[in-house]
């Protein structure tokens, strides 16, 4: 049986995340990958987008990982670290950084991802890689994403860090961020299942819900009957629809054990979509690590996933009192003099 995790106070937000960081290489200025003559350099992570996202709000975060004993590894700590993020747990080994090649599209057409992420540092990570004794110590939470779980070793080492957060009473979210050009659906759904009984928070979509946890039930329905089959604490679906004009709408749900609810529906125009859902994340973990009411979690999640939109790069780095003037609908898009 898994432990519920403890009770959370703002004191006490020390977060962790693991897995993989990766060179972004972007086009600039919306070109084609067949015309760009230059690729802008950035560094991200869908879990570190996370860390930084939540040292911004004024939380200790620290990452685990592992990138190569070279200069582009030390490229890579460093920007994270020029965020506020503790490396300290980044093992540096092995010889390959992951790469992200962006194509940003307008308008009608849409961006385009291209991975290099076979045989990277973090690949070759295995079970007793880390110390998970003293990576966890002091720690209030643990978040991942169902990217961490793509190489056989990773998911080994990151299920013993599981088990240790579960007995320390460590909060731990998942967010599923399935990628169809990293691994198959029924490579996803086996790992997915394996790492379930240790999740608190589940962070994925009503098709997510079907797709990988045979979830039949549809709308609220889904979000209920997935949080009672994994004896969830808080389960958060996110919804994007684009229009003609390619206007993004987006919205969320959050099932809290009692009531499910809903957020506002906010049409954006996106300079970068990259990185929306895991400042989506961020927001839920934290505002639950603050105790905030379920409307206000949900709230603050959802504009700082529509706030993303608006900033190029990965990462969120956005105010509380800019999240907050959203909420509140006031001086949104206006020039602050």
């Amino acid at each position: 049986m898994v432990p519920q995790m403890r009770t959370i106070v703002s004191q006490d937000m020390n977060v962790l995340v693991f897995g993989e960081l990766l060179l972004r290489l972007d086009t600039p200025e919306h070109e084609r990958f067949v015309q760009a003559e230059s690729l802008n350099v950035s560094f991200t992570g869908g879990e570190a987008n996370v860390a930084v996202a939540l040292s911004q709000w004024n939380v200790n975060t620290s990452i685990a990982s592992c990138v190569p004993t070279s200069d582009i590894g030390d490229a890579c700590v460093n920007h994270l670290r020029r965020y506020g993020v503790n490396t300290d747990p980044v093992i540096r080994s092995g010889e390959r950084l992951g790469i992200l090649f962006v194509e940003t599209g307008a308008g009608q057409r849409g961006s385009s991802v291209i991975y290099d992420r076979q045989n990277t540092s973090f690949r070759e990570l295995k079970a007793g890689d880390l110390d998970w004794n003293s990576v966890l110590s002091e720690k209030s939470w643990l978040h991942f994403t169902g990217t961490a779980l793509v190489s056989p070793g990773g998911k080994e080492l990151l299920l013993e860090g599981l088990n240790i957060a579960n007995q320390l009473g460590i909060g731990i979210s998942f967010d599923v961020s399935y990628r169809s050009k990293l691994w198959s659906v029924n490579e996803a759904r086996t790992a997915f299942l394996e790492v379930m009984p240790f999740v608190n928070v589940l962070i994925g979509s009503e098709q997510d819900a079907s797709v990988f946890f045979a979830i039949e039930e549809t709308g609220d329905d889904a979000l209920t009957a997935l949080a009672s089959k994994y004896d969830l604490k808080w389960t958060a679906f996110t919804t994007r629809q684009i229009d003609d004009l390619g206007v993004n709408f987006y919205s969320a749900k959050l099932f809290d054990r009692k009531s499910v609810h809903q957020s506002p529906v906010y049409p954006t125009a996106s300079v970068d979509r990259i990185g929306t859902g895991d400042a989506f994340a961020a927001g839920l973990i934290y505002k639950i690590m603050k105790q905030s009411t379920a409307v206000d979690i949900l709230s603050y999640a959802t504009a700082a996933a529509v706030l993303k939109h608006s900033i190029p790069g990965d990462f969120a780095l956005l105010k509380p009192q800019e999240i907050e003037a959203l909420i509140d609908g006031h001086g949104i898009g206006k020039v602050r003099r």
